[in-house]
């Protein structure tokens, strides 16, 4: 998969961004760092189903096994959905090894703040980081709207893509 990240995110991975595109629109993603209640979380938002993947309260070590801790994220997150075993291996069989370059999408950038925004109000009515259900919290944001990508939640819009029906 191509991670497009944002300089936060590469200054945080300690790394130097290839220059790459995607073959596969299919594998293409966004990723930012935020910190909420102190604490460092990543936020992944797939290009064009807008299907977001968050992940709470990385250490410094974390940020060194980013591919590991998103594979284990999204797995997760995507049995939450329903998504069958083929669509799964499919997409985790992508992120076996990540590549890691700039963002290069207005659009994308521009929804994943607007997905940062509901994530961090929905963290703060639950009464913060510890106390929020994670799983809850990937339903919820990943049943929002986005204009972007037509009349689809986001987990609609990749089971689609992942079917072919795109």
């Amino acid at each position: 998969m191509i991670i497009r990240c944002t300089q936060k995110l590469i200054k945080e991975l300690r790394i130097k961004p290839t220059e790459i595109d995607a073959l596969n629109p299919m594998t293409s993603w966004h990723a930012n760092v935020l910190r909420i209640d102190r604490r460092k979380c990543v936020l992944f938002i797939h290009d064009q189903s807008l299907f977001s993947v968050f992940v709470a309260g990385l250490k410094r070590s974390d940020f060194d096994r980013l591919d590991e801790v998103f594979g284990q994220a999204m797995f997760r997150t995507l049995r939450l959905f329903d998504f069958d075993q083929r669509q799964v291996e499919q997409l985790l069989d992508w992120g076996r090894h990540n590549s890691y370059t700039k963002t290069n999408s207005r659009s994308v950038l521009g929804s994943m703040n607007d997905m940062a925004l509901h994530l961090q109000h929905h963290i703060a009515y639950e009464g913060g980081l510890s106390s929020v259900d994670l799983d809850g919290l990937h339903l919820r944001i990943n049943q929002i709207f986005f204009s972007a990508i037509g009349s689809y939640y986001p987990w609609q819009k990749l089971k689609s893509l992942l079917n072919g029906d795109g």
